[in-house]
């Protein structure tokens, strides 16, 4: 089975950078998007084979997530159930028979860290809502989490600390995350690689330079772990600052 996820930073100007070229080669079973930035009615979609569903923000053109899937779902849920959370249209639940997947676009902490209060909400309520799925079946996590959890995980550890992203607040909410039945596929099965990033700025040449941040991910849990053949960047990828990430499961 294999699985994207991508920040798409804008759906529609997505498609008109090569979005379509890249979604019928990757020929995955399941399509996670992250920041559409739009309202269903607003775009024309035609993905024969697939079902899609849509969590839109409240407001318009900002965040949003989808998943198309060829898979047919048990159940679709959006949202943690909890409405502070639930305006900006950030989660999607999909149940297969053996798994959840969940696709996320995690806060973001905002220049100074002015969001970074809600961030810590944000995390312990999502874990909690992890946990409880987890204790009914395995989950797949995947999405834009915004952070880069380990130095390595980014091209500039040092003048980034405590930045949004690379906060020590962020990167200890990951690390309890890994420490409660879950695990992080790609360092599962790369733990050494460097200059694997899925972000870049647009600034300052970023991606030629392979400046960038490692904040897209596909987390496990534990037990999932022996079903996880591989999981590629495609960084060659572009129509994004983000590429996306593939997920490919026994």
């Amino acid at each position: 089975m294999r699985l994207i996820t991508w920040n798409v930073n804008g759906l529609r100007a997505c498609l008109g950078k090569g979005f379509l070229d890249f979604f019928h080669r990757v020929d995955a079973d399941v399509f996670c998007l992250q920041e559409t930035k739009l309202q269903p009615h607003q775009i024309e979609l035609e993905l024969p084979g697939y079902e899609i569903y849509w969590n839109s923000a409240e407001k318009k053109g900002y965040s949003g997530t989808a998943v198309f899937t060829r898979v047919k779902p048990l159940n679709v849920t959006y949202g943690l159930g909890i409405p502070e959370h639930d305006t900006e249209g950030r989660v999607i639940t999909v149940e297969f028979e053996d798994f959840f997947l969940v696709c996320c676009y995690t806060p973001n902490a905002q220049e100074g860290l002015a969001r970074i209060d809600y961030r810590m909400q944000w995390e312990d309520d999502f874990r909690r809502y992890l946990m409880e799925l987890d204790s009914r079946k395995p989950v797949v996590l995947c999405g834009d989490l915004n952070v880069a959890h380990e130095e390595i995980d980014l091209k500039n550890p040092k003048t980034n600390r405590g930045n949004a992203g690379f906060s020590d607040q962020e990167r200890e909410q990951m690390t309890r995350l890994l420490s409660s039945g879950f695990a992080d596929s790609f360092r599962s099965l790369y733990p050494d690689r460097e200059g694997a990033y899925t972000w870049w700025s647009y600034r300052f040449n970023a991606r030629k330079n392979n400046a960038g941040w490692r904040i897209d991910y596909f987390i496990v849990s534990d037990r999932l772990l022996p079903r996880v053949a591989d999981q590629i960047i495609h960084a060659d990828v572009t129509g994004s600052d983000h590429c996306p990430v593939e997920l490919d499961l026994t």
